[in-house]
């Protein structure tokens, strides 16, 4: 199991919870004790930029990353996202 957990501190509303990796420079973010505010976190050459997302394009995120690891046959990283799904979402 993969204990590894990243936080950011947002200027604005404070520490941040990474939920999952969309792909190498993107990953989705939520507050870290309400989980309602959610934002599309950016890694570029110039920073970070923080993109506010609605808890519904967040769920639909993730829906759509737990397809992409479905595909590829990623049972590990799926199980623990779905379950993080569920937490989250459900």
């Amino acid at each position: 199991m993969n204990t590894n957990e990243t936080y950011l501190n947002h200027p604005t509303f404070g520490l941040l919870y990474r939920i999952c990796t969309i792909d190498p420079n993107r990953e989705i973010f939520t507050t870290l004790y309400a989980q309602r505010l959610f934002f599309l976190v950016t890694t570029s050459e110039a920073g970070l930029s923080f993109e506010p997302k609605t808890r519904s394009e967040a769920r639909l995120i993730l829906e759509n990353r737990l397809r992409k690891l479905r595909r590829e046959g990623a049972k590990d990283e799926y199980a623990a996202l779905n379950e993080t799904y569920k937490r989250i979402f459900q």
